[in-house]
This record gives C-alpha cells, sequence and structure tokens, in this order.
C-alpha cells in the first residue's frame, strides 16, 4: 500500500452554488479539500455537513484581497503541509449589470476584482505549492465568455479574462503546473446554495429541452469534470477551456 498521502485541494466559492459541488465531489473522491468563500453563514453550514470528515479545511476570505488570499494558502499549507489542485471557482454570480451607459465604474471592477483578479491572485500564490506537487489550477469560467446577452459586458468581460489568463499561465507554467478551463452554461444551484436561501426548482420541462443533452445542467456536472482535471489521468491536458453546457452552444437558434 503507497504511502502518499491524500492529494490537496483548494477551492474558491467552494461553500454554495457550482464551488459546493466541486468540493463535496473532491471529499467523495479522496481528496483534502481547503474551502475558500466570503460567506460566513454558507462556510460554517458547510462545517456542519461535514463535522466528522477531518479531511475538510475551510477559510473566510475575499478573494480579491491579495492579503487575504496569501494568507488563505498559507493557512492551507500549515493545515494540510502540501497543495496537489486549485479550482478558482469564486465568482460575483450575478452576470447581469444593466445598460452600459449606466455601469457605474465601482461595479465593473467589482466583477473584474472577484472573477478575474481573484483567480490571478490564488494562481499566483498557489503556483510555487503545486509546482512542487506537479499539481494543477481548474479555472471555472463561463459560456457567457464566448456568447452574450444584453447587458451582461462586465460578467463576459471578467470571464473573458479567465479563459485568456488560463492559456497564458498554462504555457508559463508548462511542465510544472497544469491550467485548464471549464466553462459551465445554465447550472441549477438552487439546491446547492446556504440552508436559509435553498429553494425548490422551478424548472420546466421547456428549460430542459432547450438543451440537446435534454436537461439543465447540474453542479455535479462540472464537478466531475473539474476533478477530472486535476486528476493524473488528464496529465495531458493543458491549456484547455471545455464547455459544460448541455450542447447549448452548439444548438443554432432563429426568431420565431
Amino acid at each position: 500500500m503507497s504511502d502518499e498521502p491524500q492529494p490537496v485541494a483548494l477551492v474558491t466559492g467552494g461553500a454554495q452554488g457550482i464551488g459546493l459541488g466541486v468540493s463535496r465531489k473532491l471529499l467523495s473522491s479522496g481528496w483534502r479539500v481547503s474551502v475558500i468563500d466570503l460567506d460566513g453563514e454558507a462556510l460554517a453550514a458547510l462545517d456542519d455537513e461535514c463535522r466528522d470528515d477531518q479531511r475538510l479545511f475551510t477559510v473566510q476570505a475575499d478573494v480579491a484581497d491579495e492579503a487575504a488570499v496569501e494568507s488563505a494558502v498559507d493557512a492551507t499549507l500549515v493545515h494540510y503541509g502540501q497543495l496537489d489542485g486549485l479550482v478558482n471557482n469564486a465568482g460575483v454570480a450575478d452576470p447581469l449589470s444593466g445598460p452600459v451607459e449606466a455601469l457605474a465604474l465601482k461595479d465593473w471592477q467589482r466583477w473584474l476584482d472577484v472573477n478575474l483578479t481573484g483567480t490571478f491572485l490564488f494562481s499566483k500564490h498557489c503556483t510555487p505549492h503545486l509546482a512542487a506537487r506537479r499539481g494543477a489550477i481548474v479555472n471555472i469560467a463561463s459560456t457567457r465568455a464566448l456568447q452574450s446577452e444584453p447587458d451582461s459586458e462586465a460578467y463576459a468581460a471578467s470571464k473573458g479574462g479567465v479563459l485568456a489568463l488560463t492559456h497564458a499561465l498554462a504555457v508559463s507554467l508548462s511542465g510544472r503546473v497544469r491550467v485548464n478551463a471549464v466553462s459551465p452554461g445554465w447550472i441549477a444551484v438552487e439546491d446547492h446554495r446556504k440552508p436559509g436561501l435553498r429553494e425548490p426548482s422551478t424548472l420546466t420541462a421547456a428549460d430542459h429541452a432547450q438543451h440537446p443533452a435534454g436537461r439543465v445542467g447540474r453542479p455535479e456536472d462540472v464537478a466531475n469534470l473539474c476533478t477530472f482535471l486535476l486528476s493524473s489521468a488528464a496529465g495531458f491536458i493543458t491549456g484547455e477551456n471545455m464547455v459544460v453546457d448541455g450542447g447549448m452552444t452548439r444548438r443554432m437558434q432563429y426568431a420565431d
């Protein structure tokens, strides 16, 4: 039997939504997981859910604050002693910022600070530790980096930046750390929110029928791919963006 310790992953925004799905999947796959989230209530709920699982470590931090990022990474290393994977998932979830002519600079900046700068900061501070383990990074982008609806400039720009940052990092860190992106489409997360915000699904047959796969996505769909991309089974994959959207971006749309 191998004496190799269980791998360690750090997941940002890992207490709710897609991030919670990723955290749960990694735990069930034998990883030790450090979850970073700004929402203390959501972190407390995750701690309570996993109270008997010593493989979970949580830290409350703002991913756009470099001092907080560095402290969270250091705390993870102190707790686990190694780092094998990073999932940059934290982001401002609302994609709609209103008409561009009314978009305040401070609001534009917050989308970029969290969605793009946060991804950069964690990649920066985790890279030396990941390189020591020949680890991997998965950045959560969005199909909105590839297509748009009106009034979504800030979100689209931030996620487009994540895709460019992904391939730049993959080349810069070649031979040391693999870096890939996952771009989710419509993922239903109502039952993956903190307890006070959970609600029953309101999805309709028409919602599911829009997808060539026959249904709206679930956090597990993204989590399964992230877990694979962090693993040695994906050792020949780097610099890629993988779309998880049930085929929606491949479907031609015409006006009625």
